[in-house]
């Protein structure tokens, strides 16, 4: 099925992956770039103009998020999405590509680059965590009076957003269950140190992660670069993505090769340093 946006040509589709009847959008042309949705994210839900006009931005609908269907018996967890994500590219015939992914996708991009890393160019987190949660958590920033539940206001968006696009509306308390029960451990120091791919750990000054934890994992990651952007929380893309989308797209789309940056001893000098 073929749409169009504007001038951004948008293709979306169905396609048979691990089990799953996944659904995925395709938005924009040029080089590929995956998208990977927050938890309860998926495709269409929210857009990046300016990463559309460049790449041909491909966007999943997770297990159990957005149009694809859960599979109740098989349980969720960030390795099985990357697989899911691997095998939908290979169904697209997309042999490489760049990776977006916001918080809960950002570990999933970073298991692609660990797992499969000739199918990743660059690849640019935010909000993502890299090791287990009494690590990487601002514990304060993840505070409940209360335990929340399916029904808990703060899950009013992904309540709402999941109850109009899901094959079945009613499953919401069963996946937001099986979204609740993960438990993510994160990555070794080796693993981190493995990633050949460009990589960009971006985060707001008010997130739910430690900035402490972003520098720790950016000094392990050999090709990493580091954004913190100010005055900006767990949902900044969703929410201000002018402050955040041309820090990714500067990322994405500087050159390769770049002039060496100075060190006091070399000092500044135009053309040779920056």
């Amino acid at each position: 099925m073929n749409a169009s946006i504007g001038k951004a040509p948008k293709t979306c589709g169905y396609a048979p992956v691990n089990g799953l009847k996944m659904y995925y959008e395709i938005e924009g042309s040029g080089s590929p770039l995956v998208y990977i949705p927050h938890a309860f994210g998926f495709a269409g839900l929210h857009s990046f103009p300016a990463l559309v006009r460049s790449h041909a931005v491909i966007t999943p609908d997770l297990q159990g998020h957005g149009r694809t269907a859960d599979i109740p018996e098989r349980p969720l967890s960030l390795q099985q999405h990357a697989e899911d994500v691997v095998a939908l590219l290979r169904h697209l015939g997309i042999a490489k590509a760049d990776f977006f992914g916001c918080s809960y996708g950002g570990g999933i991009a970073t298991l692609i680059a660990v797992r499969h890393p000739g199918m990743a160019g660059r690849v640019a987190t935010y909000g993502a965590t890299f090791g287990p949660p009494e690590v990487a958590h601002d514990p304060e920033m993840l505070r409940f009076d209360q335990p929340p539940t399916h029904d808990s206001r703060a899950h009013q968006f992904n309540r709402d957003s999941y109850r109009q696009v899901a094959p079945d509306p009613d499953h919401w308390p069963r996946i937001w269950d099986k979204v609740a029960g993960m438990r993510w451990e994160g990555f070794s120091n080796e693993e981190l140190a493995s990633i050949e791919s460009p990589f960009l750990i971006a985060l707001g000054d008010h997130d739910f992660v430690r900035l402490e934890h972003a520098v720790e994992t950016f000094r392990r990651i050999p090709d990493a670069e580091l954004a913190v952007i100010p005055d900006a929380g767990h949902f900044a893309p969703l929410s201000e993505p002018e402050k955040v989308i041309p820090v990714i797209e500067h990322f994405l789309e500087k050159p390769g090769r770049r002039l060496p940056l100075a060190t006091a001893a070399m000092g500044y000098r135009p053309g040779e340093t920056r």
